[in-house]
């Protein structure tokens, strides 16, 4: 999928595809590996919006939003990648759709996650969102493998 179009990234997870459901949709979970206090639950066809707390981002909102919620198998929302610049309105911009599927995997769980869209970024900024996103998808990887590993079901 890493055509320039989409990012996909898998992990083997040594956790229960029940734990890591409740690590990508419980949103203060969500918030402990992702790095952003959300305000709020996840709800399908809402906006999800909290402040990033990763060092030197802790002046900007993350904002996605929910589209669904399939329990224990597909959580996807829609944002706006790398949208940093305060002075920019992305909301002009066709999002990009990220997708966290998982299934069993032997004693654990096979976690993938897609973003794909990248083609209707703006042209000036594409390159830099799929670049950033992609390193961004693989920091993510290692937190989520990090909290589930962590934490207790």
């Amino acid at each position: 999928m890493e055509d320039g179009d989409g990012i996909e990234k898998r992990i083997e997870l040594k956790a229960p595809v029940s734990r890591v459901w409740r690590a990508l949709t419980d949103y203060r979970e969500f918030g402990e590996w992702f790095r952003v206090r959300l305000e709020g639950p996840f709800v399908p066809g809402r906006t999800a919006r909290g402040r990033i707390t990763y060092p030197g981002y802790e002046s900007y909102t993350w904002e996605a939003v929910v589209q669904k919620m399939e329990p224990e198998r597909l959580f996807s929302f829609t944002w706006h990648p790398y949208a940093i610049d305060p002075g920019v309105d992305y909301t002009k911009e066709t999002p990009t759709l990220v997708e966290f599927t998982l299934e069993k995997a032997g004693d654990g769980t096979l976690l993938v996650v897609r973003e794909s869209g990248f083609r209707r970024v703006p042209v000036h900024r594409r390159a830099e969102a799929y670049r950033m996103d992609d390193q961004g998808w693989t920091q993510q990887m290692k937190n989520i493998e990090d909290y589930v590993g962590s934490t207790t079901a």
